[in-house]
């Protein structure tokens, strides 16, 4: 099987997710997932667990295991409460002109130290083959199928890691042997969780261009600085589109001083010298390291945003709504949100609402598997409004948290 042109100018999606025992989500999944996909539900939902499980994953690839594991207060914390067995995530992705890829990882703490308990790779090579296991380990010790397009009746190597806390994928994934592992480990490492905070712009970075927006963006300037000598004509659009979204401003400098550091300034009208980044507005930031990081000239092939909506005008937020939808030509989007404005802009099935049941455990329904909500949204209604007028049951934080969801079919 070979990937032709038009498949590989697309960017990998992750189609599915599957998660147990990460605090309270006890057994949750999302299938189907559509290229722009928002979580919405009151606080204490489970929202920000399912954009956690991301951030974790991408964690043990970038960090390591055991510092993504001490960081979330170990088993104790990490764990849901009273169950038993490991924390288990899965995702089925698809890279372009390839089959569908699932990717299995379960963790557990032993003597206090996290080992991988299991941990596979597995795909089915044609309409009639059985799905098989190209890679394969537990605690360290495994086998993995080497080759462009591994399948079952090719040799099984057999390759014992240093550790059993360390990820097959991760260590694998290095080896030019190794592509389809290899695919993946780029995949997961070039993941963009994102955590912006205006405080964090208005910093004063260190002089020297980066093509990629930091977590919390504080090297906003940084990416100003590269984008302004390699992709003017990027900065220019996303210029454009601030002006559109934030009227009177002309445009966003990265000055180099005289001490090594990188001043942001920002030019508005009617006022012949630019502000400091530090005085402008909260949302302006906010607005501007969006665009940034939606307009990115090669983008993450994920990106996660939790709760957009923060320091925006509610006017704003469909726009940038319809801005995530088209930046997911180019990647993918997890969105969290309590907005009805930015609700309004979407559509039934990029929607998943989460709730927590009598257990204390996150429970999901996609919207468009609702009663009624597409009926209405093909009527004129948005999903903002309908939300707001209690048709989406337990999304409502008014709404009893235990009572049924109304339903039509059972998928996530």
């Amino acid at each position: 099987m070979k990937t032709t042109k038009a498949a590989t100018s697309s960017p990998p999606r992750i189609e599915y997710l599957s998660v147990q025992n990460f605090r309270a989500l006890a057994d949750v999944e999302l299938r189907e997932l559509t290229p722009l996909t928002v979580l919405l539900g009151p606080n204490g939902s489970g929202k920000s667990t399912v954009f956690d499980v991301f951030a974790f994953l991408a964690e043990c690839f970038e960090l390591g295991l055991r510092r993504a594991w001490d960081k979330r207060g170990r088993a104790k914390e990490l764990k849901t409460r009273d169950a038993d067995g490991p924390v288990s995530i899965e995702i089925k992705y698809r890279e372009p002109g390839y089959p569908l890829i699932t990717y299995h990882l379960a963790v557990d703490e032993e003597g206090g130290v996290p080992v991988v308990v299991e941990e596979w790779l597995r795909w089915k090579r044609g309409l009639h083959g059985q799905p098989f296991r190209f890679l394969d380990y537990k605690r360290g010790v495994g086998r993995t199928v080497s080759g462009e397009l591994p399948d079952e009746k090719d040799k099984r190597i057999d390759v014992q890691l240093k550790s059993p806390d360390l990820l097959a994928v991760n260590a694998l994934g290095q080896f030019a042997e190794h592509p389809r592992v290899a695919a993946l480990r780029d995949f997961i490492t070039g993941w963009h969780v994102s955590y912006l905070s205006a405080d964090g712009a208005r910093g004063q970075p260190e002089a020297g261009p980066q093509e990629r927006l930091s977590r919390t963006g504080d090297n906003l300037a940084n990416v100003i600085q590269h984008l302004s000598e390699q992709h003017p004509q990027r900065l220019e659009k996303i210029f454009e589109v601030l002006r559109k979204r934030v009227p009177r401003i002309e445009r966003v400098l990265a000055e180099t001083m005289p001490d090594g550091r990188l001043l942001l300034q920002i030019k508005d009208a009617p006022f012949s010298h630019p502000v400091l980044a530090r005085f402008a507005s909260d949302g302006t930031l906010k607005m501007l390291a969006y665009l940034v990081m939606l307009y990115d000239p090669t983008p993450p092939p994920f990106i996660g945003v939790e709760e957009p909506e923060n320091f925006l005008h509610p006017r704003l937020l469909p726009e940038l709504a319809e801005e995530c939808r088209a930046a997911t030509e180019r990647t993918q989007l997890l969105v969290t949100s309590h907005s009805p404005f930015f609700l309004n802009a979407l559509r039934p099935e990029e929607v998943r609402v989460l709730w927590r049941d009598e257990k204390g455990h996150t429970q999901t329904k996609r919207v468009s598997d609702l009663d009624g909500v597409t009926a209405f949204v093909n009527h004129g209604a948005l999903l903002g409004h309908l939300w707001m007028e209690g048709q989406l049951g337990v999304g409502d934080p008014l709404v009893n948290q235990g009572a049924p969801i109304p339903r039509k079919g059972s998928k996530a």
